[in-house]
């Protein structure tokens, strides 16, 4: 299905819709918000205007890899016990080459508690190819993180947490090389916190805010402590999230680690390393560091 969010472009994605439902076999349903709901509230409407047992869901920029999702349905139909499938996926480059999302060798399954919520939760941000059983999803459809773009963890937080899950080591999905330019601050719950078309420092510190903002709610629901944890996992795994702000200079850059800083972001050696490596070495070269680590491994490393 496709959930329209009243875009500038509505009527463009009507027509792409339309004509994509008279040759396509598969049963296209298409719907239009009254209002802009922003990304959280969207994606808690279309698992509501869904109706089959899993919910995939895909980014209007990205694509599935040809023949990835039949063999998708086929492991969730084999494994219907699961809640939750955390996908591989993949970013395609101008040049051609790729850079693999994998975190595993293999397939892998999860049974239910705190150890699967803290090995999967960073690992489930991108939302493309993001796999769910709807049922599972539904009782928890609410609005406390509108305006995180996170709303797809706090689901995977409580579903894994009563729930066995498992890893599909298929490529999944795939994102392309492009200049970025996001689309978020225009509905009511993100206008005071993200600029469309541009990502500043601001709006980079609230994205990064949203991450405990869920954590800290699921901790003090279930009497865990897993804030502490996460923050350590992202901070192993930061470079992109530092990455994103140092073409802005070092300036702009040095202000920005200071306030991830004081979110408590900086609390392993590897933040450090990514921290230097980027003021000494730049973002080009960084990048292209880490895409070789990865393809020498065919996955994203252990840490």
């Amino acid at each position: 299905m496709v959930c329209e969010d009243k875009s500038p472009k509505r009527e463009e994605v009507r027509g792409v819709v339309n004509a994509y439902k008279k040759n396509s076999p598969f049963s296209v349903v298409y719907c239009e918000n009254e209002n802009n709901l922003g990304f959280d509230g969207n994606v808690r409407e279309c698992i509501k205007q869904s109706s089959g047992d899993w919910v995939v869901f895909m980014g209007d920029d990205d694509a599935f890899i040809p023949g990835a999702l039949q063999k998708l349905i086929s492991f969730i139909r084999v494994h219907n016990e699961l809640g939750y499938v955390l996908r591989s996926y993949r970013t395609v480059y101008e040049n051609g080459s790729t850079e693999p999302f994998r975190y595993y060798s293999g397939n892998i399954f999860f049974d239910s508690g705190e150890r699967s919520y803290f090995e999967l939760f960073r690992k489930s941000v991108f939302i493309s190819g993001f796999t769910i059983k709807r049922e599972l999803a539904m009782p928890h459809l609410i609005n406390v993180f509108d305006g995180t773009l996170l709303f797809q963890l706090y689901l995977v937080a409580e579903v894994l947490l009563k729930y066995p899950s498992a890893y599909f080591d298929q490529p999944l999905t795939e994102q392309y090389e492009r200049e970025l330019s996001p689309f978020f601050g225009n509905s009511e719950a993100e206008k005071k916190l993200y600029t469309p078309g541009i990502v500043t420092v601001e709006n980079s510190i609230n994205f990064m805010t949203g991450f405990s903002k869920i954590t800290e709610y699921i901790d003090k629901k279930y009497n865990l402590k897993s804030t502490a944890f996460i923050k350590r996992d992202i901070s192993k795994y930061s470079y992109p999230i530092l990455s994103i702000q140092r073409e802005r200079g070092i300036k702009t850059f040095l202000s920005y680690v200071g306030k991830l800083n004081a979110l408590g972001f900086n609390v392993t050696p590897y933040y450090y390393i990514y921290v230097l490596s980027l003021i000494l070495f730049g973002k080009k070269f960084c990048d292209g560091a880490i895409k070789l680590i990865k393809s020498v491994l065919g996955r994203t490393p252990k840490l």
